[in-house]
């Protein structure tokens, strides 16, 4: 059997999608998130499913001061782990770029949150010298539209957070990933206006299953949005700034 992996925000949408195509191919699964009573669910669906040993505990992003501890738990539970996925985040909505503490938590759940277990995992896997750390960004951390720039910024520097993160640990045989989604169909999404070419969570789950058989460093899913962002990122400042996006 393979070795565990571990899915942070595994009550999201994509993290289902993702924790099933793992436990389909074999793998224990250690499923993270606040809602207890929605992992114990999801953990004994994917039990039932396919036969793998699947456990489940509570992590809190933004409690950073726990991420450790939280951790040495999972490692010591699952006897080591092969691979860590990271599908938490939090949109919010335009306020958080007119109320800081709106902002603040935007921040927190998508990029402050995220550095603090990335780095405990990526000590982990260093001197093991092997496994595989996937991040799930966000194209809107291309570039900044006024419909959603703090959440932008917010994934756009845990994009630049995963790149330095795979520079350090290139040597040591770990694999960083990061995975660019698109527009998909989720509760965070659901209801927004201007959704076009939305995935299925499903979709998008075997897909990033499937970037670790393939050489690729940073992934969009589905693929077509790297040729949208190409085209975004080129707008000349000038003409981009009177854009409504």
């Amino acid at each position: 059997m393979n070795k565990p992996v571990l899915i942070l925000g595994a009550t999201s949408a994509i993290a289902r999608g993702t924790a099933a195509a793992f436990a389909a191919r074999g793998h224990a699964l250690y499923l993270a998130s606040r809602d207890l009573d929605e992992l114990q669910r999801s953990a004994a669906d994917l039990h039932i499913r396919y036969g793998v040993e699947v456990r489940y505990g509570l992590f809190d992003a933004e409690a950073t001061a726990t991420h450790a501890e939280f951790l040495e738990k999972v490692i010591a539970e699952m006897h080591g782990l092969e691979g860590v996925v990271l599908a938490f985040g939090y949109l919010g909505d335009q306020m958080a770029a007119r109320d800081f503490k709106q902002g603040a938590r935007v921040i927190a759940a998508n990029f402050t949150g995220a550095v603090s277990i990335l780095s405990e995992c990526a000590n982990y896997f260093e001197p093991q010298k092997r496994g595989f750390i996937i991040g799930i960004s966000s194209v809107a951390g291309d570039r900044g539209r006024q419909s959603n720039y703090v959440y932008g910024a917010a994934k756009g520097g845990l994009s630049l957070f995963l790149q330095g993160l795979r520079n350090r640990l290139f040597a040591s045989g770990v694999r960083v990933i990061t995975i660019k989604p698109g527009f998909v169909d989720t509760a965070m999404t659901f209801g927004l206006p201007g959704l076009f070419l939305v995935a299925s969570p499903q979709k998008i789950g075997e897909d990033i299953v499937n970037t670790l058989k393939k050489s690729a460093d940073v992934v969009y899913l589905p693929g077509f949005w790297r040729f949208i962002m190409l085209i975004i990122k080129h707008v000349p400042e000038p003409i981009f700034k009177r854009m409504k996006l």
